[in-house]
């Protein structure tokens, strides 16, 4: 298979030496050059296109929204946006993504081993997905991702007998690239007597927070990130803090979630496997999964559980992902329920958790 031929465009010559060390060694990927701004890199681009480019926002003479623009309009390139970990470049960051950037990944930090080994799986994973997904949103499968840690790093699985069934219904969420517009579709669409929402979105630490504000700010209902024992309340959707998972609980008459950081679960860190191992735990029959666009297979476990547990379970279908991998693993593990476009996915979710059998 050809290697996935990379730019980095970077102002900082530490960055751009740190990011071509972590992916030297990566056998599908080959940095095929650098660039200390945009200008140079556009003059590099004439010669010859690479396949993914890794852009940084903060730069002189031209920032990444400009490029960003700029290359979308004339010469589009799938582009993973590396910023840093501030709140404005946060806002800038998910701009980027509404430019059509695929993924969103942090700088690593220099001289931190285990942040830099993070950042290996992280930032080669990104430019998998982003290359995967095109500028054209085609039709992919999921590429073969060797995973590392399952769920159990994080919550062994369950022995026993399923929750009793209630009349307290949980929606549980997991998507990754792509999904921040798949979610925005989905969280339009739902009502303010809506069962309460979990979610997890594959998205860098503060990441997460500008991205639940902008929803919040569009939606019925109300949006926010994920604070430790927040409670699952209809009409509120709750976002996984970015570098931390999401554990959904029960407690008394209702649920509520734990933030929890561990190493990472499937190569991510949130995982939707923890979310949805969770939900099959602690909500089982009363819990609604749905999985949306993202790379690799993330998910695919936990929905599996979920269903063995008499939830039921949604994915979305090829024709409306960016990239069909995690829908795609959890259909083919038969535990999915129903396959549906994007826009079908909310009123699919609201009525199962409305219906006593919990189901269509």
């Amino acid at each position: 298979m050809a290697k996935i031929r990379t730019l980095i465009i970077d102002d900082s010559a530490v960055v751009r030496e740190t990011l071509l060390a972590i992916l030297s060694d990566v056998s599908d990927i080959e940095v095929v050059g650098t660039a200390r701004d945009p200008i140079v890199a556009m003059d590099r681009m004439s010669g010859s296109r690479p396949d993914v480019i890794i852009l940084d926002i903060e730069m002189p003479r031209m920032d990444g929204l400009e490029f960003l623009r700029k290359t979308m309009a004339t010469n589009p390139v799938p582009v993973v946006v590396c910023s840093g970990l501030t709140d404005g470049q946060s806002d800038v960051a998910l701009q980027a993504i509404e430019l059509g950037a695929a993924e969103i990944v942090t700088k690593p930090k220099i001289g931190v081993k285990q942040f830099l080994e993070e950042s290996l799986v992280q930032i080669s994973d990104a430019v998998r997905a982003a290359h995967a997904a095109g500028v054209e949103r085609p039709r992919f499968s999921s590429r073969s991702i060797p995973p590392r840690n399952s769920a159990d790093a994080v919550l062994p699985r369950a022995k026993g007998s399923r929750p009793a069934s209630t009349t307290d219904k949980v929606i549980v969420v997991g998507a990754s690239t792509g999904g921040t517009e798949a979610l925005r579709v989905f969280l339009e669409a739902m009502p303010v007597d809506a069962p309460g929402i979990a979610i997890v979105q594959h998205m860098p630490e503060h990441f997460t927070e500008a991205f639940a504000r902008r929803l919040d700010g569009i939606c019925a209902i109300e949006i926010k990130e994920a604070e430790d024992h927040d409670r699952v309340l209809p009409g509120r959707a709750i976002i996984a803090r970015g570098n931390h998972h999401l554990v959904l609980k029960r407690g008394g008459s209702g649920y509520y979630v734990e933030v929890v950081h561990g190493p990472l679960v499937n190569r991510h860190r949130p995982s939707v496997d923890v979310l949805f191992r969770s939900a099959a735990r602690y909500a089982g029959t009363n819990a609604v999964g749905v999985i949306m666009t993202g790379m690799g297979d993330d998910g695919a476990a936990g929905m599996d559980e979920m269903h063995q547990q008499g939830a039921f379970t949604l994915a979305q279908d090829e024709a409306s992902c960016v990239v069909f991998g995690m829908p795609k693993e959890a259909i083919d593990r038969g535990g999915v329920s129903r396959v549906l476009p994007i826009e079908s996915l909310a009123p699919a979710a609201l009525n199962a958790a409305r219906s006593e059998r919990g189901g269509l």
